[in-house]
């Protein structure tokens, strides 16, 4: 039976390629600009990025539908450039030079949707494709992504990577408009204007930035009623009665309790639970802080995709942005387990999923520890990111999400700031 899903799945890919082949003019098919073939010929790959085109070329599969994604992006606006502004790459080959430039750059600054996604970026409409839809959920890709971003992690853990830190107008990180878009920056965050860099020792230390003492208080620090907000996040949706299994990759994105938490036994006590996800900002604060006080009972980090997204969402300009929901089951992320000290919400969960280039994600807490509501659990390294906190059904909540309604118009809340109260 699973063999006939495979091979239904395979034949309807090649279909689609054929009809889109005959459909697209022909200059559409694989077609690189003359400065692009050039450098194709000149740049020897990383042996990180070797490793992946030898991965697609030698297999069947992938090397189908490496090629067809690009082949299914149109040929009109706006898929002309990426989402930056920069000639959308058409071909595998492209995509490689890319990745092997990204991979020893940090991000410049700039004012788009993806702002910190250089390789998002490069990604996005060929992403969005039947193609790259499963090509970007093959195991074999993750898990070469995923040495493909350590690489670059390392990378950006180092001095060199600073050099972005600058007062550049336009690409630098402390410039003009930079300045615009975090203009609380030096009163938020640690940091010393004075400093060469701020004071920064690296791209990742500068993404991981914290507050400064007393920017952002615990809510009710003794009151074991009120919830506190993990991440400083714009609410994306609120869901209850979530369900052991349900069909995530439709539109509305159910959430699927058992594909969430991997499969983990204690799935089924959230059964007719609640649901609350958000949304972390490239320019944010990206550290996890616990939402109560209590035990942590289990943390897990969960291999999974870092740039499918789902295609019941259509068009997406900032993918995955529009696919969150479905994400929560199938992306690279971070799971722990907190039985509260407050009974009356007991055991919990909190799962923070990296979006698109992020290439770790960090516990700094262990299985046994108390934690009291507002402590670190946790971080992000490089990239935008989503989380979700999720009760059991005998839990009741009364959510306050400062004025909001649940969607991506929405704004941050602060971290550690009131999220919602047990009745």
């Amino acid at each position: 039976m699973a063999g006939h899903r495979y091979f239904s799945r395979i034949l309807a890919v090649i279909c689609l390629g054929v009809f889109l082949s005959m459909a697209l003019p022909v200059q559409a098919t694989n077609m690189a600009p003359a400065t692009a073939q050039k450098e194709l010929a000149q740049a020897p790959l990383l042996p990180v990025v070797q490793e992946f085109k030898e991965l697609i070329e030698n297999d069947p599969e992938l090397l189908m539908l490496f090629t067809q994604m690009f082949e299914e992006v149109p040929q009109k606006e706006p898929y002309l450039t990426d989402p930056t502004g920069q000639p959308q790459i058409r071909s595998y080959q492209q995509m490689l030079q890319e990745m092997n430039r990204i991979i020893v750059q940090a991000p410049e600054f700039n004012q788009t949707g993806l702002v910190g996604f250089p390789l998002n970026a490069i990604l996005n409409w060929p992403m969005a494709t039947h193609a790259g839809a499963t090509a970007f959920l093959n195991p074999k890709v993750n898990r070469q992504l995923k040495k493909i971003l350590a690489q670059w992690a390392v990378f950006l853990d180092s001095p060199d990577s600073r050099s972005v830190l600058s007062t550049d107008p336009a690409k630098g990180w402390f410039g003009r408009d930079a300045q615009k878009a975090m203009p609380t920056f030096v009163d938020d965050f640690i940091c010393n204007p004075k400093a060469p860099y701020y004071g920064f020792t690296s791209w990742d230390n500068f993404f991981t930035r914290q507050f400064r003492e007393g920017r952002r208080p615990v809510a009710s620090p003794k009151n074991d009623a009120v919830i506190a907000n993990a991440c400083e996040s714009a609410p994306f949706n609120l869901a209850t009665n979530v369900q052991l299994r349900d069909t995530f990759w439709i539109k509305g994105q159910p959430y699927s309790l058992y594909h969430m938490l991997d499969g983990d036994p204690l799935a089924s006590q959230f059964v007719g639970g609640t649901i609350y996800q958000a949304f972390l900002s490239a320019l944010s604060y990206h550290r996890w802080h616990s939402p109560v006080s209590g035990k942590i009972v289990k943390t897990e980090l969960i291999d999974g995709s870092y740039y499918a997204e789902a295609l019941s969402e259509g068009v997406d300009p900032a993918g995955p942005n529009r696919s969150q929901g479905y994400i929560t089951q199938v992306a690279s992320r971070g799971l722990v387990f907190i039985e509260a000290d407050n009974p009356a919400i007991g055991l919990m969960a909190v799962m923070f999923v990296g979006m698109a280039e992020v290439s770790s994600n960090e516990f700094t807490v262990y299985e046994g520890q108390h934690v009291n509501k507002g402590d670190e659990l946790g971080m992000f390294h490089f990239g935008g990111s989503t989380h979700v906190l999720i009760f059991r059904p005998e839990v009741s909540l009364e959510f306050d999400l400062h004025g909001q309604t649940p969607g991506l118009d929405s704004s941050n809340i602060p971290v550690r700031s009131r999220i919602a109260t047990v009745k």
